[in-house]
């Protein structure tokens, strides 16, 4: 791939919104940069199913799901096994008797799905679509570089969001402690009791009511802030 190519790449993570824009981005780049190829997109192993995360523009409806319902077809293997699968002409295809059909019919004779090392997942795959016979021929050596660039890159932004994840799972964790000190001190005043007994009647009173502790302390901190009309009511 050239320096130009993977300036195109890097130039795409720094203007993505996310992950999503990203590999919209990287689908319709490979269709540029491979010779032969008309549509790609990319399919990701999560929680134990494949799913198509992008698809390029021109890419026939229903192409990879159709391997995903089938548990067989060139990405479903390329994801699964981590190997390259080509086909060079479907038409001439027996690995995949119950998908080449509807490729054929979606005007799709030729298939390269090359695997991508992405961090945390159990497989992935970018899959490129050709309508000729042998059309893809030319583009393996661009799309397995090309492959091995997108993959840094998803890579890349799959970090950015673990992180942004990361933050906000911990701004949450500070909000529930805070509302949960809050109704601590309310009770230890009301009541005239230490920190560790309230905490224990609180506890308690989540497990009665079946009430998470989070959201107990924040009912009893929203009526005791509450104005004293609203609390006789």
């Amino acid at each position: 791939m050239s320096s130009e190519t993977s300036d195109t790449l890097d130039q795409a993570m720094v203007r993505s919104s996310g992950l999503d824009t990203l590999l919209r981005d990287l689908t319709d780049r490979a269709v540029q940069e491979v010779p032969g190829a008309a549509a790609c997109s990319i399919t990701v192993s999560r929680g134990g199913r494949l799913l198509t995360l992008a698809g390029s523009d021109g890419l026939p409806s229903g192409l990879d799901q159709r391997q995903y319902e089938n548990g067989s077809g060139p990405c479903v293997d390329a994801a699964e096994t981590g190997a390259e699968q080509y086909a060079p002409d479907l038409a001439a295809e027996s690995r995949w008797p119950a998908y080449t059909p509807y490729a054929l019919s979606a005007g799709v004779h030729c298939v390269l799905a090359v695997p991508v090392a992405v961090e945390g997942e159990t497989g992935a795959a970018i899959n490129l679509y050709g309508v000729r016979p042998g059309v893809l021929d030319p583009g393996r050596d661009a799309a397995r570089t090309f492959a091995a660039r997108a993959g840094d890159a998803i890579n890349v932004a799959l970090r950015i969001e673990r992180r942004r994840q990361s933050v906000a799972d911990v701004r949450t964790a500070l909000l529930s402690r805070s509302v949960i000190d809050q109704a601590i001190g309310i009770l230890m005043a009301q009541e005239r009791i230490n920190a560790r007994d309230a905490l224990e009647r609180l506890r308690r009173a989540s497990q009665h009511r079946n009430v998470k502790l989070r959201d107990l302390c924040g009912q009893l901190v929203a009526k005791v802030s509450s104005p004293a009309s609203d609390r006789r009511k």
